[in-house]
């Protein structure tokens, strides 16, 4: 059990929870140099704690105490952050080397268009956020989830440490989301440990990641944190079985979609909500929000470690997902990977030199620019690959640049198959591993191929098979009413589109820039 759990203020919790319940080469796109805006303060390189969760929703963020109390109060919230492909693998290949999936090449969790397989044969791993910073004098230290597929799908053993990474544990064997039957590559030696209590594997990666931000080694590090929370089957700690009674997932006015007209044909064939799907999707999302309080113990437990060790003050502890969740919107079965908000929007936090405590911004923002940003950051430079941008510019307590980008790009391909190892993966990106609790009996729904793009007011799609959608996301937020037919806009976003969506480096960066007055 992490240290910090004895500590854990239950009145803090239970006030979250009544709130909760009311609510129901180098680029050149930085602001700045290492000296200036955030990091500015100690002379000293900045640490970075990256905890990245795994199919995180933002309704279960109103759950976490610590989360609020550590990070949210003591930094700054972006409220549009999104995934640019609300898949697993695809999201955190974007992550690592600052790139959509156009350029990535990742597509899908799985080969042959995907996964860890696909990312390790184009070599994408000889740059990535963890060579650029280690190559700056840092030592760089993961723990948790590298790729979907990691390392069975490729010609590598067990024992692989990709490049960049001076420590290194990962689950190599076994099935690490059931949270008590994996296996450890730990700096390439393999082990694993009868399941108990103590091996609850967030708890596991809370105590190592601990060891690594309390060494005495005085080089700036990069802790990258990725615990398999919430991800289905959703299992929590023992201590937190018994949480949340009577919590319901979330019922938006997209819950259960009552007309479906105007969405693809795809979805419109799904029928209503039934009384059992409900009552076990609410089962499966509140297992979702008690698997998550280890997260939230391991952000105290972290925070804490920082402060005791005298590094808090020159760390920026950044939190978010790899995309987000549905359950019953549009009435879908729990899943991710479609372009509508609650899949591609995530939770990000940042706190740490120079962020202005308890801030909320609202420009665009997505996980192609936490390469970037973390580069700027540590004064290393981002190759000119990169599509993303450091996000340095919108933290700094000032209004966001007049010429922030404007619209995102959004993708989603289908899988060309499933990998015989390991758990089958459906094309809607749930995940079905035997013991998984029935969160998807009802029929599937598998989306065609779709580009779309998100600007500050609208969400357009375009699919593979014709369809297209737009929804005005401020004056319908649940995206409802589609207004793409005959919309005098189309011809503007389709073109925006389609330099996107074939875009690479600064040239991305130009085409998110300009925009329409009535974008």
């Amino acid at each position: 059990m992490p240290k910090h759990v004895r500590k854990r203020s239950h009145a803090g919790l239970a006030a979250v929870l009544l709130a909760a319940a009311l609510l129901s080469g180098c680029t050149s796109s930085a602001g700045g140099g290492p000296g200036s805006g955030p990091g500015s303060g100690p002379r000293d390189k900045p640490n970075f704690v990256f905890l990245l969760t795994d199919d995180l929703d933002t309704s279960a963020t109103a759950y976490m105490p610590n989360l609020k109390a550590l990070l949210t109060d003591q930094g700054t919230t972006l409220s549009r952050y999104y995934v640019s492909l609300a898949w697993c693998c695809p999201s955190r290949a974007s992550t690592l080397r600052g790139q959509y999936a156009h350029n990535t090449g990742v597509w899908t969790n799985t080969a042959p268009n995907g996964g860890f397989f696909m990312f390790h044969q184009l070599g994408r791993e000889r740059s990535t956020l963890a060579t650029w910073l280690r190559g700056a004098g840092y030592r760089t230290g993961l723990f948790g989830k590298y790729l979907n597929g990691y390392p069975e799908q490729a010609p590598v053993k067990k024992t692989y440490v990709p490049p960049g990474w001076t420590t290194w544990v990962s689950p190599a064997a076994g099935y690490p989301y059931s949270q008590f039957d994996y296996t450890l590559n730990e700096n390439g030696r393999l082990t694993h440990e009868k399941p108990s209590n103590a091996t609850y594997l967030t708890d596991v990666l809370t105590r190592k990641a601990d060891g690594f931000l309390a060494a005495k080694d005085t080089r700036p590090f990069l802790a990258y944190i990725a615990p398999y929370n919430p991800h289905i089957p959703a299992t929590p700690a023992p201590r937190h079985r018994k949480l949340f009674a009577g919590v319901r997932a979330p019922r938006p006015p997209s819950y259960d979609e009552p007309d479906m007209a105007g969405k693809p044909a795809e979805l419109q064939r799904l029928p209503p909500i039934t009384g059992r799907e409900a009552r076990e999707w609410d089962a499966l999302y509140r297992k979702r929000l008690q698997s998550m309080q280890s997260v939230d113990d391991m952000i105290g437990d972290l925070v804490q470690t920082l402060k005791d060790s005298g590094r808090l003050a020159n760390t920026y502890f950044i939190f978010t997902s790899d995309n987000g969740f549905h359950i019953g919107q549009h009435r879908l079965a729990p899943g991710k990977n479609t372009a509508y908000e609650e899949d591609i929007r995530v939770p990000f936090v940042i706190r740490g030199p120079g962020i202005p405590a308890g801030r909320t911004v609202d420009a665009l923002a997505s996980n192609i620019d936490l390469g970037p940003m973390l580069a700027d950051l540590a004064g290393a430079k981002t190759p000119e690959f990169a599509d993303g941008r450091s996000l340095r510019p919108i933290l700094t307590g000032g209004p966001p640049p007049k010429n922030w980008r404007q619209v995102l790009l959004l993708e989603h391909a289908k899988a060309r198959g499933t990998h015989p190892i390991g758990p089958r993966t459906t094309v809607d990106g749930t995940l079905e591993p035997p013991e998984m609790v029935r969160a998807g009996v009802r029929t599937k729904a598998y989306l065609a191929p779709f580009v779309a793009l998100r600007t500050r007011r609208y969400l357009y799609v375009e699919y593979e098979t014709g369809e297209r959608e737009m929804y005005d996301v401020v004056a319908d937020p649940y995206e409802l009413h589609d207004i793409a037919a005959g919309n005098p806009l189309l011809t503007g976003l389709s073109d925006r589109l389609r330099r996107l969506r074939e875009c690479a480096g600064e040239s991305c960066r130009a085409a998110e820039d300009g925009s329409e007055p009535a974008w």
